[in-house]
């Protein structure tokens, strides 16, 4: 956990797990990307997160459903 908080660190706190990982195999530590991903997350350890949150339509559960002005006829297919 160390190794995991100082490369984290020394990385002005932006790396991920994947790249915190990378970077320990480049410094000869031999560990799983699965194991900083839990070691991480279980110390409260976050990368930065890019990029604009994509938020879609959120109905009006108050409006009115719109008539059904092709009139279906439902149950005959």
């Amino acid at each position: 956990m160390q190794h995991i908080k100082r490369v984290w660190r020394a990385n002005l706190q932006v790396y991920g797990a994947k790249k915190v990982w990378r970077q320990l195999r480049r410094e000869s530590h031999v560990v799983a990307r699965r194991m900083v991903e839990r070691l991480m997350h279980r110390h409260g350890l976050r990368g930065v997160i890019r990029g604009k949150v994509v938020r879609t339509t959120v109905s009006d559960p108050k409006a009115a459903c719109p008539l059904d002005e092709v009139n279906r006829r439902r149950g005959s297919g």
